[in-house]
């Protein structure tokens, strides 16, 4: 547990100590570093795009009961802010692994966010569709 906790932190402090991360192995082809940043800035709109759409359930949804809303439009909140710290660790695993010559990290992190997503929409349909409005 101790182990894990110690390579977190290490890989928490690469995330804002770049030259640390480029004293690792060597530089790999800048192309696919290219690469590696515009995934990084596709997962940063998708946490915005889930930010935009947790404030929208809130504001435009007043018709459901407060409860429903509420909850939907936080979990919608909370799945963009781990979507953007997964991004920048994502960004950062990958860009050591590239430098090292090893294979790229896998993730269960975008079906994670579809069912996600997929759920958050269902609920929102269900809610309007059976009419848990507020009053």
């Amino acid at each position: 547990m101790i182990g894990r906790v110690g390579a977190l932190a290490a890989t928490v402090r690469l995330w804002f100590s770049p030259r640390r991360l480029q004293e690792e192995g060597s530089t790999p082809d800048y192309r696919f570093s290219l690469a590696n940043e515009r995934t990084f800035l596709a997962w940063i709109r998708t946490a915005l795009a889930l930010v935009a759409g947790g404030i929208a359930v809130d504001q435009f949804l007043t018709g459901l009961d407060w409860a429903v809303r509420t909850t939907i439009a936080v979990a919608l909140l909370l799945g963009g802010a781990v979507c953007a710290v997964r991004a920048v660790n994502h960004w950062t695993r990958c860009e050591r692994a590239m430098r090292r010559g090893e294979d790229l990290p896998v993730t269960r992190f975008p079906a994670l966010l579809a069912l996600g997503a997929t759920a958050a929409a269902v609920l929102v349909a269900a809610a309007v569709l059976l009419g848990r409005t507020s009053g």
